[in-house]
């Protein structure tokens, strides 16, 4: 039998002859600006790619060499941001074939991959992670149209529609609801564990334009109920539990008493302000989302300082949080139009710049900070807008 890799450029030949039926209309013919590598718009892309990414197209995201499906979904954007289209193409194909077992068309990246027991490589868990698969289509929607290529159109097409099919519920008194995975966050007698900060209201808005499901207005309704609900004090949790059948009037939403979390907002939730932050001035639920997590910029200007971790009942918070937290926070104070606090933020990170070799960190620095440099923004539709496009 072919292997992965086979069935994998198999696929690819015949996504690009179907793609033209897919994409439906004929797309104008755009200079092809960043197309080769060059990415020489970001510089902090070439040096993110350098620490972390593998020549094959491999991102390694923690100590022991794993790779999860965020990682290569966020380096997918980030690639896309800088113009670095060989790399993306890279990082797309290594997707696939290891994450995918060769066909993303066929399944979900696996969550997972790493070192297995007697020594050898590959995927640990093969559950889906739904915040990655998001980016995944996002990235491939938006590269299609940016770099007018309509098999990732195509690709991107197909994965939105397996997202809706294998990892959304619909949960009573909340609809459509996106959840973290296909398997193991139903947890029986009407209760649904939940992730604020897997729903970038941007991304789903685009998706709602790219695929023209109806599904994914539905995901914007439930995603802005879950961010702001389950956040009554105004800080973000990391994981969420959703109950449903409360009695009329009740809060729907639980402190997640049963995870390791126990109700705090930390290495997650910080997502949450960013991706509101990053939201365009006239986006939907902008407003309202900034409106509830208002306590968060207010803690930040009196303490000079993000928590690593905060009790999102109590307020009770830990010490300061490494400064990638600082840097993701960037977009949300301006949006906040707190431009004290967001300069000692930005004095903050002048003086403690996130670690160069702490993974997450330096992803909060390239969304947050390459938002503030302009290097991409969203407009009001979830379309990228990026400054290599611009320029060409």
């Amino acid at each position: 039998m072919p292997d992965s890799r086979s069935r994998a450029a198999t696929r690819r030949r015949l996504l690009q002859g179907a793609a033209g039926a897919v994409a439906g209309m004929a797309m104008p013919v755009w200079p092809q600006a960043g197309a080769a590598g060059a990415s020489t718009s970001w510089p902090a892309w070439q040096e993110f790619h350098r620490r972390f990414v593998g020549d094959g197209g491999r991102v390694t995201s923690d100590a022991q060499g794993q790779t999860y499906s965020e990682a290569q979904a966020y380096a997918l954007f980030f690639a896309l941001v800088a113009g670095d289209r060989e790399r993306f193409e890279r990082l797309l194909r290594w997707t696939e074939d290891n994450l995918c077992a060769g066909d993303l068309t066929a399944r979900l990246p696996a969550w997972l991959w790493g070192k297995r027991e007697g020594d050898s490589w590959g995927v640990i868990d093969d559950n889906a992670a739904s915040d990655a698969d998001l980016w995944i289509a996002y990235a491939l929607a938006e590269a299609g149209r940016l770099w007018v290529d309509r098999r990732y159109r195509a690709l991107s097409s197909v994965l939105a529609a397996r997202i809706v099919r294998e990892e959304t519920a619909d949960l009573p008194g909340l609809g459509l609801t996106l959840l973290p995975a296909p398997r193991g966050f139903a947890q029986g007698k009407g209760r649904w564990r939940l992730n604020p900060s897997y729903t970038p209201l941007q991304l789903l808005r685009r998706l709602a334009d790219t695929t023209e499901q109806p599904a994914w207005q539905a995901l914007q309704t439930s995603a802005l109920r879950v961010m702001t609900e389950s956040a009554p004090q105004g800080f973000s949790p990391d994981w969420t539990v959703y109950e449903a059948g409360a009695d009329k009037g009740a809060q729907a939403f639980r402190v997640d008493a049963e995870g390791k979390e126990k109700g705090q907002g930390a290495y997650n939730a910080i997502r949450v302000y960013l991706w509101a932050g990053t939201l365009h001035p006239r986006a939907a639920g902008r407003r309202e989302l900034l409106q509830a997590l208002a306590p968060m910029a207010r803690f930040v200007r009196e303490r000079g300082y993000p928590p690593e971790s905060i009790d999102i009942v109590t307020g009770q918070a830990s010490g300061p949080a490494p400064s990638g937290f600082s840097a993701a926070l960037l977009p949300f104070l301006q949006a906040s139009d707190d431009a004290e606090t967001l300069r000692t933020q930005q004095l903050r990170l002048q003086a403690r710049p996130p670690r160069p070799e702490a993974y997450y960190e330096q992803c909060l620095a390239l969304f947050g900070q390459g938002w503030m440099d302009g290097a991409y923004r969203f407009d009001a539709e979830g379309r990228l807008v990026v400054r290599w496009k611009a320029k060409s």
